[in-house]
């Protein structure tokens, strides 16, 4: 890392979080021991008035971002979170906003015909109900292979929870996973098709997911292009999860741009927040996060 050329974000609500707050402290030293000014090279995003680097950001007159007090790190993607970075690297981020704006419009809507976040909910409370408690994202898109991950704690964290919004012992839970198109078409599908029933199959399809570029016909005996295999592919996934009987929806977008990662964003948030309402629990909280936090401080703390 060539310090002179290099901006930290340094990104915790609390401050508090150990692995982030010791990387930016181990950083911190190395800039101070080579002479280069504090504030030429850290940010942060943190809480608007409290919390660790709100009080060093005061301190040390850092340039500082807010995150909303009342957004959850796992919803924060498209708050200076997610925004800023994304805004440093050349990022439309005002077509990001704009992506799920558009979504918002649908998360409103009163029409369960019409209402995406809401027949997406559904369909996974639905079907948890009938012990298909594993969800499985599988975008056909390797620009999507992060997607799935960030999805995978946006819905692990906001709906297993062990009590309901009447302190009542619930342990709800839907259990994600991800698997990429096609590579894992190849590998996990076997499990998927002739497994355990357990599972929903969210399969994200990009009509357009890059250039045109053809394969040579002498190694498929006619024209076709990387494109039209990819879709080949992936329909033929679904067919065959149908066919075995097993639960799968597919989401399909025009290509993978800000505006229609901004409208994927807000519709698993939006969904998000529909599972709790059906599971009657706080999504937006984690007890569960915040215990290992605490045991793992605490263990720092008591080390000789």
């Amino acid at each position: 890392v060539n310090l002179e050329r290099t901006l930290f974000i340094v990104v915790s609500k609390s401050g508090r979080t150990p692995e982030i707050i010791s990387q930016y402290h181990y950083f911190k030293q190395k800039i101070e021991d080579q002479g280069l000014t504090h504030n030429n090279h850290f940010v942060f995003i943190t809480d608007p008035e409290t919390g660790v680097l709100r009080d060093l950001a005061n301190e040390l007159n850092t340039t500082t971002f807010s995150i909303p007090q009342n957004v959850g790190g796992r919803f924060s993607v498209l708050t200076a979170v997610g925004l800023v970075p994304a805004a440093l690297i050349g990022i439309d981020i005002q077509a990001l906003i704009d992506g799920a704006k558009e979504m918002r419009q649908s998360f409103l809507n009163q029409n369960p015909e019409e209402n995406l976040p809401f027949q997406l909910a559904t369909i996974q409370y639905l079907l948890d109900k009938k012990g298909k408690n594993i969800n499985v994202m599988m975008p056909y898109s390797q620009k999507l292979k992060l997607f799935a991950d960030w999805y995978k704690q946006l819905l692990a964290e906001s709906i297993g929870k062990k009590l309901n919004n009447k302190g009542e012992e619930v342990f709800t839970g839907i259990t994600p996973t991800s698997a990429l198109g096609v590579t894992d078409q190849h590998s996990q599908s076997q499990l998927y098709n002739e497994g355990p029933n357990d599972k929903l199959i969210i399969i994200i399809k990009v009509e357009k997911p890059g250039p045109k570029l053809m394969i040579p016909a002498s190694a498929m005996g006619k024209e076709l292009s990387f494109t039209e295999l990819l879709h080949i592919e992936q329909n033929a996934t679904t067919k065959s999860l149908t066919k075995n009987d097993r639960p799968n929806i597919t989401i399909e977008i025009p290509e993978v741009t800000e505006h229609t990662l901004g409208q994927l964003f807000f519709l698993f948030e939006a969904a998000t927040a529909f599972l709790g309402e059906f599971y009657q629990i706080n999504a937006f909280d984690q007890p569960g996060v915040e215990l290992s936090k605490i045991l793992t401080k605490e263990a720092v703390e008591n080390l000789p």
